[in-house]
């Protein structure tokens, strides 16, 4: 599925390999059919169960089995009805709610493969939500959404051997109920309806988020290897003073010289570079420690010791090496807590983006798809 105004196929409790699974009424009728064959209706206070029976799918409404089938299509009467699904075997799991339609499938693995067949615009909001939470401001949902809703669209095909979208997991989008707390992020996906954001080479933008960059966004080849155009690393003090801007971490004085000697052939013997070995400080962010020559990328300290972000201080402290952080995060893109409160602040989502994404543009998702072929179309039209 490709064109916006069509539903997305969203692949839901990845995490688990479902064998026996409820669904249950919770707002509006659904028609349930068996390899395009209806078998029931399920209406207020009613529920389906479906259960793996070796190839087959077993569908049990009450103590009545309804037939084996090779797909189970579970579909609402009119537009945005909800169900409630809940996994019974091989382990039972908090049950979720969601919006529109559900299909059943047999999985490789040995489960069954449940797709939520969902308008993008509820899609969007359970997104938001479980990627954000509630509370915030309503010019920071609208930057989620615009950024959301370019990444739902620019990955379309991630799951196309599996036969759906996306999947509910962080690695695509998390995705783990309906909206249901927070009506502002409705508004924030209406009122952005269609924008996506797009960078000079007239791609859809990968719109890279973290929890807070301490004072500092990073270049993304300081992260990646690779250079982003748009993500440029800009001083923000919008989330200096919030919760998540600062760290710290002491580490054993052996532990950190044995990583750095074992693992980079640090030259530890040489007294020149001995002192630096456990002093370091970064002004501003950088790529290596100490020195590019030594070629000790910061982000491997990083994910070897389990750090919140890869700018830190660091000096001895008796047996310890003592790590003074900044920021919690991979620090590329979009600073979550500086972007809050830029909204609380008075910004306007436009200006949030345009402040952490260089160069970008904010356009129509139709426009964009017209304009695309268009040898007349003026990008920088759109900043």
């Amino acid at each position: 599925m490709t064109a916006y105004a069509q539903q997305l196929d969203i692949g839901i409790l990845r995490r688990y390999q479902i064998q026996d699974v409820l669904i249950s009424y919770h707002n509006g009728s659904y028609n349930i059919f068996g390899d395009s064959t209806k078998v029931f209706t399920m209406l207020p206070t009613e529920s389906v169960q479906l259960k793996r029976r070796n190839q087959k799918i077993l569908v049990v409404q009450g103590v009545r089995e309804l037939g084996l089938f090779d797909s189970v299509s579970i579909e609402e009467t009119l537009p945005n009805h909800t169900f409630r699904i809940q996994g019974l075997k091989p382990q039972k799991i908090k049950e979720r709610k969601y919006y529109n339609n559900v299909l059943v499938y047999l999985d490789e693995k040995g489960g069954l493969k449940i797709i939520n067949r969902v308008n993008i615009a509820h899609y969007l909001g359970g997104v938001i939500e479980s990627e954000g939470g509630g509370g915030k401001h309503l010019s920071y949902y609208k930057v989620q959404a615009v950024l959301s809703r370019t990444y739902a669209l620019s990955h379309l095909r991630k799951h196309r051997e599996e036969n759906f979208n996306l999947c509910d997991q962080v690695h695509c989008q998390a995705y783990h109920n309906m909206l249901i707390y927070t009506p502002s992020i409705k508004a924030a996906v209406e009122e952005t309806k269609q924008i996506v954001m797009i960078d000079q080479s007239m791609g859809l933008a990968n719109g890279f988020f973290f929890a807070n960059c301490g004072g500092q966004t990073s270049e993304a080849d300081f992260v990646w290897n690779r250079s982003v155009p748009y993500c440029k690393s800009v001083i923000d003090t919008f989330c200096i003073h919030t919760r998540q801007a600062t760290w710290e971490k002491r580490i054993p004085r052996l532990t950190w010289e044995s990583y750095l000697s074992e693992q980079f052939g640090y030259p530890v013997s040489d007294s020149a570079y001995n002192y630096l070995l456990y002093h370091f400080r970064q002004e501003h962010r950088h790529a290596f420690y100490q020195i590019p020559q030594l070629g000790i990328p910061l982000r491997d300290i990083r994910v070897h010791f389990k750090l919140r972000s890869t700018w830190f201080d660091c000096y001895l402290d008796g047996n310890e090496v003592v790590l003074k952080g900044r920021g919690f995060g991979h620090g590329v893109g979009l600073c979550q807590e500086g972007a809050m409160n830029m909204a609380k602040h008075g910004y306007s989502y436009e200006e949030i983006m345009h402040f952490y994404f260089k160069g970008v543009g904010l356009i129509n998702y139709y426009d964009y798809l017209f304009y695309k072929q268009s040898k007349y179309f003026n990008y920088n039209s759109l900043k």
